[in-house]
């Protein structure tokens, strides 16, 4: 007479959304950012750097100072007084005395400021000292 009715329950799944693999992608994305960035130091001044065919490339770990064309100092990247490069420069050689130390002057500034600023670097203690050029055709 009374047949029996079997009552389903309906289990209930979370729903759950799984971001390990989606850490894991954004980790090697950054590492691969990391790995192909190439870090470039800068004087912290724009300048238009004068033209050569002779040029050469310096070291990576070079000091840079960066000279504007209304005599503004930059010791990479933040402004010094001509005065104290000497003692800013030979505090940077302290640690390494042979780093190279390149004049980054715009093409308006006069031969004397140039000559100043190599002047200050030579006895604030450093031997290697370049003067950044463009190749001609850049």
């Amino acid at each position: 007479m009374f047949q029996s009715v079997r009552i389903r329950r309906r289990q209930h799944r979370q729903v759950e959304i799984r971001i390990a693999p989606l850490i894991d992608m954004v980790f090697i994305l950054l590492i691969f950012f990391i790995v192909t960035t190439t870090f470039v130091s800068e004087t912290g001044l724009e300048v238009e750097r004068p033209q050569s065919q002779a040029s050469q490339k310096l070291s990576e770990d070079a000091i840079l100072i960066g000279l504007g064309p209304a005599g503004e100092v930059y010791l990479d990247g933040n402004r010094v007084n001509l005065f104290t490069l000497r003692s800013k420069i030979s505090h940077h050689l302290i640690r390494n005395p042979n780093r190279a130390v390149v004049v980054v002057a715009d093409k308006t500034v006069s031969a004397q400021m140039i000559v100043r600023a190599i002047d200050e670097v030579r006895l604030g203690g450093a031997a290697r000292i370049g003067l950044a050029t463009r190749q001609k055709g850049q």
